[in-house]
């Protein structure tokens, strides 16, 4: 996710904003101290315009 975001030089802060979470929320997931659900891997592969999978890889 993280790598994705910087590739599409989009910050944090501002990914946070176009998935309406907070930054602190976005920062956990990146660092993977938060679990995503699959409703919110849908909600940050719309915002980074890649496919699900994409954020596995």
């Amino acid at each position: 996710m993280q790598e994705i975001r910087i590739e599409k030089n989009i910050s944090q802060q501002d990914l946070a904003a176009k998935c309406n979470f907070e930054k602190s929320n976005m920062s956990r997931l990146e660092t993977g101290r938060a679990n995503a659900t699959l409703s919110t891997l849908e909600i940050v592969s719309k915002a980074l315009e890649v496919d699900v999978i994409e954020l596995f890889k």
